[in-house]
């Protein structure tokens, strides 16, 4: 994948503990309702072709649903989309991703193309800020739409996107669990103040889960990776912390330090960019009373004094007319 960045998410839908957390909570409810997520399979593996000889993050699930007295495998196809701008050939990338699983399920002899093949649920992960554009359905990328006897011959995938900026506060709020407090974490990352309630909401609902001990362990290394991000200073508070749900506390107090590290930083970027601002008044204001003060002795041409003094030749034109006046 194209700007690809190493966000931990991958290692935290390795546990079915949070990939039933995402079906449930954030998947359409009559899909989740017919999973048994007592079935969940980890099915992950690299399926790419040459078509897109690039790094991404995806898992691959099976579980088994039920409906009208049917039991069936379903595969949860997960893509993890995190690049720094929204890549519209996504909707492509989707369709060669779930056809090169169709290919690994036959090479592995799961099943045989005279069987057919399982469905598939593609779901797309995406955690950018940039308002998401990409086409949800591959068929909607066929321009002009084509002719109505045509339109059955044309591909289709649509894939269910699960945009996280998209959610309020109260909305993860409600949905209360250690997953919705990651993408807590995630959209509070800018603002110190909101990222400490966030984290402390997070550590919160994993004390409070039945699998504590193992989301503890997961969700404090994808933490720690994650807060690297804001720089060395929030590197440093981390080191000393190995449990969200233990060293609460110890991480709360090292993040309350760097952040007033920033904002003392902040204050002196802020008085030496004055400072910088006051001479440069200073010098204009100096500038503009040596001009003021050729023009009284009328011996200089607007041109020679704005050579001397360092003015524009307009600023000294308009000082001679304020003068004349």
């Amino acid at each position: 994948m194209v700007n690809h960045h190493d966000t931990g998410y991958k290692e935290l839908f390795s546990y079915p503990e949070l990939v039933r957390q995402l079906m449930e909570g954030f998947a359409p409810p009559e899909v989740s309702a017919m999973m048994d997520f007592s079935t969940l399979t980890d099915h992950s593996g690299n399926y790419i072709t040459p078509l897109f000889n690039e790094k991404f993050e995806d898992k691959v699930w099976s579980v088994e649903v039920s409906w009208e007295g049917v039991r069936q495998q379903v595969f949860v196809y997960l893509l993890l989309e995190f690049q720094s701008t929204v890549d519209h050939r996504l909707p492509i990338r989707m369709l060669h991703y779930v056809a090169c699983f169709y290919d690994h399920l036959i090479k592995t002899k799961v099943t045989t193309a005279r069987k057919g093949m399982p469905p598939i649920f593609p779901v797309v992960l995406y955690n950018g800020s940039k308002r998401w554009t990409a086409r949800e359905d591959i068929y909607r990328m066929v321009r002009p739409e084509p002719p109505m006897f045509l339109r059955v011959y044309q591909p289709h995938l649509r894939y269910y996107l699960v945009n996280e900026s998209s959610f309020t506060e109260e909305e993860l709020a409600a949905r209360d669990t250690p997953l919705s407090g990651i993408f807590e974490v995630e959209k509070a990352s800018k603002d110190v103040e909101a990222l400490q309630g966030a984290v402390k909401r997070l550590a919160a609902r994993i004390r409070a889960h039945p699998e504590k001990a193992r989301l503890d362990e997961v969700i404090t290394r994808w933490l720690k990776r994650h807060l690297k991000r804001l720089g060395a200073e929030a590197e440093q508070a981390l080191e000393e912390i190995n449990s969200l749900v233990e060293d609460h506390a110890m991480l709360a107090e090292n993040l309350q330090t760097w952040a007033e590290k920033e904002r003392q930083k902040g204050r002196q970027e802020g008085r030496q960019e004055g400072r910088q601002e006051g001479e440069e008044i200073g010098l204009q204001k100096g500038q503009r009373l040596a001009a003021i003060n050729l023009l009284k002795l009328g011996l200089l041409t607007d041109e020679q004094i704005a050579q001397s003094t360092g003015l524009p030749l307009t600023e000294v034109i308009a000082l001679r007319s304020d003068q004349a006046h």
